[in-house]
């Protein structure tokens, strides 16, 4: 089958790779019919390369029709449209009973000290080959993807395997009270949806923080007010005015590691995917540093006793925090990967039902071809050609 694979810093390459068998009772192989780009997946395409091994397939945001199961997969069949959740979880353990599905103790990557195994995502996450392919072995198919409609578009349901439920447990740990306010920083895929979800759930003022055109102009078409990083000198200061003098209510980072305006942080990440991958690793793992200007921002913008949830990633071991900020304003911060599974009956019922009123219809902005993957990574990076959501075909 074909694959996009990781073959270096800023080297993806659609390769023949073996097509993926049945290894466990609880797999199924999936053709993959649609399958995102995901902004996380540029930092394996930038600074978490040293965790990344030549021919590793790439991608964690697949859906498409079940071909086979194994013999404890008893709720799938050949023929069910299915969407695949990033996180791989077995849905009976302590975790999972607890709707931790990010922590599932049967996929914990234990030798790595992380949680649960991720689809496409590096050795620190379990190595699992990647769902940009025309086929996917999915483990713990039991209870891992979601049965979508025979007739519905692909990209009405898409969204469900990671955008969609890590928006709305941004906004789920962000607590916006009915009517308050809420500043998402960053309008990529996750900051969009998160901004839009915010607004049908009650908040009554979103502001969305950006600096790309494109990105900003989307928000302002779903009711989103903006704010233009190039012309703001202070968006803290901005917010405050907004806001009567003391903050948003919530501020939701959906930025991560990957923000602009620290330049020493992004010299230290560039510098450490120069070096042996055996020292790189050590490097992040220990004395990581992340470019951290989104989390001071959102600390900044808070108002004292709100809240700042995180949802952009952060790989950092000796990132920098303002404590006696944190304590002092008395913010409560929430974060982690979207614990998908425990999200996708909330959200379902918003894409099958009448109209479309979280807009997913309006994120894509780019289809191309699996073959083109390489052109799409790079195209995305750069955020040419309004580049915000991008789907690969097989």
């Amino acid at each position: 089958m074909k694959a996009a694979t990781w073959q270096g810093k800023r080297d993806v390459r659609v390769q023949e790779v073996p097509d993926p068998r049945i290894e466990e009772p609880t797999d199924a192989i999936v053709e993959v019919t649609s399958t995102a780009i995901c902004g996380s997946d540029l930092h394996l395409y930038e600074v978490l390369g040293p965790f990344m091994t030549p021919g590793d397939v790439l991608g964690h945001e697949p859906m498409g029709v079940v071909r086979e199961t194994g013999n404890a997969v008893p709720n799938l069949e050949p023929g069910d449209r299915v969407v695949i959740p990033f996180n791989i979880a077995c849905g009976q353990c302590y975790y999972c009973a607890q709707r931790l599905y990010t922590q599932c103790e049967r996929t914990q990557v234990r030798e790595q000290g992380k949680g649960a195994a991720l689809f496409g995502y590096t050795k620190l996450y379990g190595q699992v080959p990647g769902g940009q392919a025309e086929l996917l072995r999915v483990p713990q198919a039991h209870f891992g993807p979601v049965k979508i409609p025979d007739s519905a578009p692909d990209e009405r349901f898409l969204f469900l395997s990671d955008v969609l439920p890590t928006a709305w447990q941004a906004v789920e740990y962000a607590d916006v009270p009915d009517g308050g306010s809420c500043v998402v920083l960053g309008l990529g895929p996750i900051g969009q949806m998160a901004a839009r979800i915010a607004r049908h759930r009650g908040a009554g003022t979103v502001l969305g923080v950006d600096l790309v055109d494109e990105r900003l102009e989307m928000a302002q078409r779903h009711g989103v007010d903006t704010l233009d990083l190039r012309t703001v000198k202070d968006v803290g200061d901005a917010v405050r005015e907004r806001t009567d003098g003391r903050g948003a209510d919530a501020v939701i980072d959906a930025v991560g590691m990957e923000a602009h305006g620290a330049p020493v942080s992004t010299l230290v990440q560039q510098f450490a995917t120069l070096l042996p991958n055996r020292i790189a690793e050590k490097a992040f793992t220990t004395a990581g540093l992340d470019r951290m200007s989104a989390l001071y921002t959102a600390i900044d913008a808070v108002r004292r006793g709100g809240t700042v949830s995180l949802s952009g990633v952060y790989g950092g071991m000796a990132d920098p925090m303002p404590m006696m900020t944190l304590f002092d304003k008395q913010i409560q911060l929430r974060m982690g990967q979207a614990n998908v599974r425990a999200w996708t009956d909330d959200i379902l019922p918003l894409l099958t039902g009448d109209g479309d009123p979280l807009g997913v219809d309006d994120l894509t902005t780019h289809r191309v071809p699996l073959d083109e993957a390489s052109d799409a990574y790079a195209m995305f990076q750069a955020k040419r050609d309004g580049a915000i959501k991008v789907v690969l075909k097989p």
